[in-house]
């Protein structure tokens, strides 16, 4: 996999394809002259500029700020007021700042993103086609449409792997804890799979915005793929934590805490759950049971796991306990029964393994 982007999102929908800026990046590259642009106004960008001459200002277009570009000197651009402000302009940042960039143009580049907190785009010269935009939180390369959708498909096939996975987990979940056997191994399961699972979306999401215009179709495919997955982890997290999680908390705040290695390693997780030892029994709230119930208000499920605690008293609850509970009624107890009747003749049959 290529390395994680840190660049925030804003940034790159500004060099998205089909936006100006990166049409003059790839008109650059094209006539090989090569090019600093700093992009934003204000003191700051005053502060780093000497030399060269304002335009009055010169409406911003793709075309120009290529032509622009066979100058020797540097480019102010003001993306948000589409002008070019200044041309053949000498950058001064502070040399003082770190850099670990090799050539003059893309340390300087560096260093002015640092300084000024604006995004900077460096075209490198004939002969090394490069287009790298710099911001104070990292850089990143251009890259032609072709390859971000060949890392997207990459990274789509490894998101449906790991859906399949969680959804394997479900299934050993169901039958567990229909059985009254559930450990806190496959509930840990579930959970680390849901966070992978996110943590892949948000790589694609800015493999997307790279796209542009062009990335409709990597986002529908997301989209299907994520459906309902931060429901489950919460609801799994809810039922099996030892002490019932604050309204309103979350379980990925823990994982977030957790490295990209850390979270594949199924022990980590459980520790960073408080979920331990992965082997215990444990018999969960029934939350997430009764949210597959269809139409049963979120504060009738409430009240349920209120009335009967955990699972295993509510698998054996009759219609008139049932009933018996605020905001349930007869009519509402009756179709509970028939579910929960249902999921018990369905936890009898063959896992899915079988």
């Amino acid at each position: 996999m290529t390395p994680k982007v840190s660049v925030p999102l804003d940034v790159l929908r500004r060099f998205a394809p089909g936006t100006p800026l990166r049409e003059a990046a790839e008109m650059i590259m094209r006539q090989g002259t090569g090019s600093l642009i700093l992009v934003g106004s204000g003191s700051v960008v005053d502060a780093v500029s000497t030399g060269g001459f304002e335009l009055v200002p010169a409406p911003f277009t793709a075309q120009k700020l290529a032509e622009l570009s066979k100058m020797d000197g540097g480019i102010v651009v003001d993306d948000v007021a589409g002008v070019i402000t200044r041309a053949n302009v000498h950058f001064i940042p502070d040399p003082s700042i770190a850099t670990e960039e090799t050539g003059t143009r893309f340390r300087t580049a560096e260093r002015l993103a640092i300084q000024t907190g604006l995004p900077v785009l460096a075209v490198s010269e004939e002969g090394r086609a490069l287009a790298v935009v710099f911001s104070p939180e990292g850089r990143f390369v251009l890259q032609d449409p072709t390859s971000l959708f060949a890392q997207a498909n990459q990274r789509l096939q490894v998101l449906e792997r790991f859906r399949r996975q969680l959804d394997d987990s479900l299934r050993r979940l169901d039958r567990d804890e229909l059985a009254g056997v559930a450990t806190y191994r496959e509930a840990v399961a579930v959970i680390q799979r849901a966070a992978i699972i996110l943590r892949i979306a948000e790589e694609l999401e800015t493999i997307a915005v790279e796209l542009g215009d062009e990335a409709p179709l990597v986002r529908i495919q997301v989209e299907d793929l994520v459906a309902g997955v931060a429901e489950i982890a919460e609801l799994v997290n809810f039922d099996y934590q030892p002490r019932r999680p604050r309204k309103g908390s979350s379980v990925f705040r823990k994982l977030d805490e957790l490295g990209d290695e850390d979270v594949y390693n199924l022990g980590r997780v459980a520790a960073a759950l408080g979920l331990t030892p992965l082997d215990r029994e444990a018999t969960p709230r029934g939350a997430r049971l009764l949210a597959g119930i269809p139409r049963l208000p979120a504060q009738v499920r409430e009240a349920i796991i209120r009335r009967f605690g955990d699972l295993g008293r509510l698998k054996s609850a009759s219609i008139e306990a049932l009933s018996g509970v605020e905001g349930v009624g007869r009519a509402r107890a009756r179709q509970i029964r028939s579910y929960l009747d249902g999921l018990l003749r369905a936890g009898s049959l063959p896992g899915p393994e079988d």
